[in-house]
């Protein structure tokens, strides 16, 4: 199980477990799954997509920003 946050500048757009997340890295999309090695990169713009627990995929469109990973924990500080 992961546990995302995904941040703007205005206020917290998502807080909670998700199953995996893709992300539109600046060398290509990836995917973040259950154990992913420690990680910080920068985005370009294009669509977040997660999977929730309780609710399946969704998805947000993000003009940039930056993904750390590290301990099953996703953070994302993104410009939506």
């Amino acid at each position: 199980m992961l546990r995302l946050k995904i941040i703007s500048p205005e206020k917290v757009v998502y807080y909670g477990d998700v199953e995996n997340v893709t992300v539109p890295g600046t060398a290509g999309s990836f995917e973040i799954l259950t154990d992913h090695a420690p990680i910080i990169s920068s985005l370009n713009a294009g669509k977040v997509v997660y999977t929730t627990t309780k609710e399946g995929p969704k998805q947000l469109d993000i003009k940039g920003g930056f993904v750390e990973v590290q301990k099953n924990i996703i953070s994302l500080c993104v410009e939506v």
